[in-house]
């Protein structure tokens, strides 16, 4: 099933038509996600979103746009923090710059530099003076500046990732920002790995609450030497692999093994195994060699 298909069914689902009967419903009639009093999400398990009314917000992570209402899904159990490790990231190389100044022990330093600034730019002028566009003016060079690469160099990173407890279905909660209280539903998709989240749009929670964001952080290595902590300048070398290989924790079997699923149709795959040889195509075969052969 494809994005599109996904999205066309989400909202058709959750539109309601406008001519709906209220009468029997206590309080407020019911919302539907095209309303602009509500956000409508459609995440999946680790809390990236799928469907939602912005474009620009797909695959974007929830907490990033709603980040009061990660946090009490968090502290409410749905949602588990999970620290990943990147070994073989790249990360930018730390500058010290060191202070060039000089004593001004004599004004005749400041006369120097003075005429070395204006000579270096003099051979600059002449280096890239061009002598043709005196006589062709449509062909000038221009002359285009290098953009600064940084310098990147290997390092370890952490980020974070976020796991949904499948135990909890459905849950609501009010959240007490500044000046007003944010709601919020979420509910699982049965038969799924997907979460329907619906927030109240019209409370901001972004004084109280800062966004959630994953981006990764470099991981310093600290070991104990000698006694005295010392601060290790090549976290690759081969100590730290084999301390890394060491804290390592290697993955269970699983208890039992799942070869089926009650809701799934075993004639639907498997089929490789059916290729049969097709009789038109052997006698065609058949009749061109007899009469390449005669």
């Amino acid at each position: 099933m494809t994005l599109e298909l996904i999205e066309n069914k989400f909202w058709e689902i959750t539109k309601q038509s406008n001519d709906t009967d209220c009468s029997r419903v206590d309080g407020a009639c019911p919302l539907n996600c095209d309303s602009t009093e509500i956000n409508c999400y459609l995440i999946d398990s680790n809390g990236f979103i799928l469907v939602t009314r912005e474009k620009k917000e797909v695959g974007k992570f929830l907490g990033e746009l709603e980040g009061a209402v990660m946090s009490r899904l968090m502290t409410m159990g749905m949602f588990k923090r999970v620290t990943l490790y990147d070994y073989q990231a790249m990360c930018k190389n730390p500058h010290h710059h060191a202070s060039s100044a000089r004593p001004l022990i004599s004004p005749l330093y400041g006369l120097v530099s003075a005429l070395k600034w204006l000579l270096s730019n003099f051979l600059l002028f002449l280096l890239e003076f061009n002598i043709c566009g005196l006589w062709h003016s449509d062909h000038l060079a221009e002359a285009h500046k290098h953009k600064k690469v940084e310098l990147m160099q290997p390092c370890d990173t952490e980020y974070p990732s976020f796991v949904y407890e499948p135990s909890i279905k459905e849950t609501n909660s009010f959240i007490q920002c500044a000046r007003c209280q944010k709601m919020f539903v979420l509910q699982q998709i049965p038969n799924s790995n997907l979460l329907m989240v619906v927030v109240q749009a019209d409370c901001d929670c972004s004084r109280k609450y800062s966004p959630i964001t994953l981006e990764p952080k470099e991981v310093v290595v600290l070991f104990f030497l000698r006694s005295v902590l010392v601060l290790n300048s090549a976290p690759h070398n081969a100590s730290v692999k084999c301390d890394r290989m060491r804290s390592q924790k290697i993955r269970r079997r699983p208890d039992s093994c799942h070869a089926f699923h009650p809701e799934e149709n075993a004639k639907d795959c498997g089929g490789a195994s059916e290729i049969s040889l097709s009789i038109a195509l052997f006698l065609a075969s058949l009749g061109t060699s007899a009469l390449v052969l005669r």
